[in-house]
């Protein structure tokens, strides 16, 4: 993503200046080494762009681009303990490499970092209730998440809402704080933050999809870890109303099968011919729509939106 390099590495110029205390060294040696092994950055550079489209300069949302990468990173290192993850973008998770207590705590001053990164703004009374209720809601779908594990009758309007809130809140939050930074109105914040709440909701539904249909080569990770899994995805969902009887038991049996190749290939074949994949495509596709239309109403000159509308149309052309 060329156009967004500027602002990548404008962040992380920031990111490698931000000065974290030296002592305890297990507090924070921890969040050195986690913010140091990468990471898109898509999130902050978000904040960055909302400021820009209503006329602000991505300094003045570099307070909101913190906040922003300091909770998503926080969510993540609770995210692995919890998923008992040994691996976060190719490096061991802090946990593994420290201890599980260590994670804990050394995430809980992550999200501390993030109140008072955000704090720093000259509009801080008007962004805090919009990253509070973000950062509920994201624990709300964490949770959520979680439940459908033992669950075996997860609804597809129940997951695309626990992808919303774990996911896609983020996305719309980091946006619509760095537009009210550039004193953006109440109405085009809101109608940037259903932007990018809805492509993080199509860009999910696609990782679902890339997860099974990806060409290995080019996937970077194992296809089809969600079947290894047995994870309830909405490709998962939409086989179960769309499957015949005789499928359906072959599905159940799949969940029990050790040649996990096999496994994989079976599933692929079954979601394909029933039309589970072209349902979540058109799922994906819905979504993209209905953030794209979003960005058509806002009230500011088209050529301003040009790194938005790059920006969605790199994360929606990810190859099979």
């Amino acid at each position: 993503m060329e156009a967004l390099l500027p602002y990548i590495q404008f962040l992380e110029k920031e990111l490698q200046a931000y000065a974290f205390p030296k002592k305890p060294e297990n507090l924070y040696d921890p969040l050195r080494y986690f913010m140091q092994i990468g990471g898109k950055r898509i999130r902050p550079v978000l904040s960055f762009l909302g400021a820009e489209l209503f006329g602000g300069q991505k300094e003045d949302a570099l307070p909101i681009a913190l906040s922003i990468e300091f909770f998503h990173n926080f969510s993540l290192i609770h995210d692995d303990i919890m998923d008992e993850a040994p691996l976060r973008r190719g490096h061991e998770t802090v946990h593994q490499k420290w201890n599980t207590n260590i994670a804990i705590l050394s995430g809980d001053v992550l999200l501390v970092h993030a109140y008072q990164a955000l704090s720093k703004s000259e509009q801080i009374a008007q962004l805090l209730p919009v990253f509070n209720q973000t950062a509920i809601e994201v624990c709300e779908g964490q949770q959520m998440d979680m439940d459908f594990e033992q669950r075996s009758d997860v609804q597809i309007a129940e997951y695309i809402e626990m992808i919303r809130l774990k996911t896609s809140v983020l996305l719309g939050c980091a946006l619509k704080m760095g537009a009210l930074q550039a004193g953006a109105s109440e109405e085009d914040a809101l109608l940037l933050y259903e932007f990018g709440q809805e492509l993080g909701i199509a860009f999910q539904i696609q990782d679902d999809l890339l997860d099974l249909f990806a060409d290995p080569e080019k996937f970077g990770k194992q296809v089809g870890g969600d079947v290894i899994a047995n994870k309830k995805t909405l490709l998962y969902i939409l086989a179960e109303g769309l499957v015949s009887h005789t499928d359906s038991m072959i599905l159940k049996e799949l969940v029990h099968e050790t040649d996990l190749t096999y496994k994989v290939r079976k599933t692929q074949e079954i979601y394909e011919r029933i039309g589970a994949r072209f349902a979540c495509e058109q799922a994906m596709e819905q979504h993209y729509q209905q953030a794209m239309k979003a960005l058509a109403q806002i009230q500011v000159p088209q050529e301003r939106k040009q790194t938005l509308i790059y920006l969605a149309d790199a994360l929606m052309v990810r190859e099979y």
